[in-house]
């Protein structure tokens, strides 16, 4: 598994992801929000399964 994910994508992911879980654990979205799973995931291993299919890839490492 190679690394498709970069820098500024990968902070902005965990951010989102780690702001979508807290406004689902205190209830100002509904289970919803729990689906900040995903991007702080994909940010925390570098790689994300739907760029595959479009060749994208944020990283600058080969």
């Amino acid at each position: 598994m190679n690394k498709n994910v970069g820098g500024i994508d990968r902070i902005l992911r965990i951010v989102v992801g780690l702001v979508l879980i807290a406004l689902a654990v205190t209830g100002t979205v509904g289970l919803w929000g729990y689906i900040g799973v995903v991007p702080l995931l994909t940010g925390l291993i570098g790689w994300c399964p739907a760029y595959l299919p479009f060749g994208i890839k944020t990283c600058k490492t080969p």
